[in-house]
């Protein structure tokens, strides 16, 4: 099995209602891949059955690797798949700082070690000198940002993006979508894309998967 993510023969239903059907999707690293389809045709089912949080109403079949591991039998926290959702998520009650540090490799020890990596990935995401400030002073393109790098500051191997533009508005859309999809390009993520957006297929650039009667990939 070649590296980056593989979705292979997925099957989804609810409540016998068939919504996915032997879906198979490649996604190489540093590879963008979109799904697309309108409400309820089941991508964000798709996106929860290979981030390993599928809710037991669904039923589903199929296999999903990572970099050629089996992962579909993995609990989410063993899979090293990062996640970002439409709404930011962020705890209120930590700083940003700390909001990043919840993400953290156990592995990076010692009070120096952790602060020093937060406040470089805070610098990467052009905030640096916010680590104690309060999420709910920051703008939402500035919030949509320290989420997205709670998310990789945990080194995942695959990145799933269910709608996380849809919220910003259209400057911010633009410039937080070439961040997002720029930061996972220099990490060689393959990334899997939820989106109603036609322009978000086009900025991640791979292949355009096409959720519902049509189920098919876009030409």
């Amino acid at each position: 099995m070649s590296a980056g993510l593989v979705i292979e023969h997925a099957t989804l239903a609810i409540d016998g209602r068939p919504l996915v059907d032997n879906l198979t999707i490649r996604v190489g690293p540093g590879e963008a891949a979109t799904v697309m389809g309108p409400s309820g045709a089941g991508k964000s089912a798709l996106l929860s059955f290979v981030g390993g949080h599928l809710d037991r109403a669904f039923t589903a079949s199929g296999r999903v690797f990572l970099d050629g591991r089996d992962v579909t039998t993995l609990p989410p926290e063993r899979r090293a798949i990062g996640l970002l959702f439409q709404d930011d998520l962020l705890f209120p009650h930590l700083s940003v700082g700390a909001n990043v540090a919840f993400g953290l490799d156990p592995e990076v020890r010692g009070g120096a070690a952790r602060r020093a990596q937060v406040a470089a990935t805070l610098a990467e995401a052009g905030l640096d000198g916010f680590s104690d400030r309060d999420p709910a002073t920051l703008s939402g393109g500035q919030r949509a940002r320290v989420a997205l790098m709670r998310s990789l500051v945990a080194a995942p191997k695959a990145l799933l993006l269910d709608e996380p533009f849809g919220r910003l508005d259209l400057a911010l859309r633009r410039d937080f979508r070439r961040f997002v999809l720029d930061a996972a390009q220099r990490r060689r993520l393959p990334v899997l894309l939820v989106t109603h957006d036609p322009e978000d297929a086009e900025a991640a650039g791979g292949p355009v998967t096409c959720l519902g009667p049509q189920q098919e990939p876009a030409p």
